[in-house]
C-alpha cells in the first residue's frame, strides 16, 4: 500500500500557519535564481498592490469589474504568504516556500468561516532554476490526483508562473486552450486588505 497520497494530504491541509513554522528548519534553496526571486518579493512583504486582468480567454468573468489585491503580508527565510483578494472575496492565498530543490507555489483556498475548500493547497514545484525574474510551477501530483477528483481533469495540465519586475507582478496560469494572467503595479502601494479568510 502506497502511504504517500495520504501523507501528502494530511500535509497539504495541515494549517497554513503550522506550514508556516514547519519550515523554520527546512534546508535552504542553494540556486541563485530561487533566492533572488524569493527575495524580490519578500522585499515587498507588508505592501499590497492593486491588480488588472491582462489576459483571460475563459468564457466566464468571475474576475471581471472587481477590485483585485495582492498583499504580500507575511513572510520569513522559508516561506511567503501573499493573500490574492477579488473583490469581496478573501478566499485565496498564495504560499510559495523552499523546500530545498527549488520552489513551492500552493494555493490555499478557504471558506468565509476559515474552513478549507475542496479545491486547496493545489499547485506546483519548480524543475529548473528559471531566472531571477521569472519561476514556472507545472502542476505537482496531488494537484493532477485531486483534478481529477474534482471532475476537471483538464487543470492537470495547468503552469503557473510568476514574473516579479521592478514596476510589475504578474501572476499567470497556462494550459492547452486557456491563459489567464493578472498584473500588479508595485509603483502604487495601497492600503492594505484585511487578512484573508482562515488567518
Amino acid at each position: 500500500m502506497n502511504k504517500f497520497p495520504l501523507l501528502t494530504l494530511v500535509t497539504c491541509l495541515a494549517s497554513p500557519l503550522a506550514a508556516f513554522a514547519q519550515t523554520e528548519h527546512a534546508p535552504l534553496v542553494s540556486i541563485d535564481t530561487h533566492d533572488n526571486f524569493f527575495n524580490q518579493i519578500k522585499n515587498l512583504c507588508h505592501k499590497a498592490f492593486e491588480g488588472k486582468i491582462a489576459i483571460d480567454n475563459a468564457k466566464g468573468d468571475s474576475f471581471a469589474n472587481k477590485k483585485l489585491i495582492m498583499h504580500v503580508r507575511k513572510c520569513n527565510d522559508r516561506q511567503l504568504q501573499i493573500p490574492f483578494h477579488v473583490g469581496e472575496d478573501a478566499s485565496r492565498t498564495w504560499i510559495i516556500t523552499k523546500t530545498g530543490s527549488g520552489l513551492s507555489l500552493k494555493h490555499d483556498h478557504r471558506h468565509k468561516d476559515g474552513s478549507h475548500d475542496k479545491s486547496t493547497m493545489y499547485g506546483g514545484h519548480t524543475l529548473d532554476a528559471g531566472w531571477d525574474q521569472v519561476q514556472s510551477f507545472p502542476a505537482d501530483q496531488y494537484s493532477k490526483e485531486l483534478f481529477v477528483e474534482l471532475g476537471i481533469p483538464q487543470s492537470a495540465g495547468n503552469t503557473w508562473q510568476m514574473f516579479i519586475y521592478p514596476e510589475k507582478f504578474s501572476y499567470r496560469m497556462i494550459r492547452q486552450g486557456r491563459e489567464f494572467r493578472v498584473d500588479f503595479d508595485l509603483t502604487k502601494p495601497i492600503e492594505a486588505p484585511a487578512a484573508p479568510w482562515g488567518y
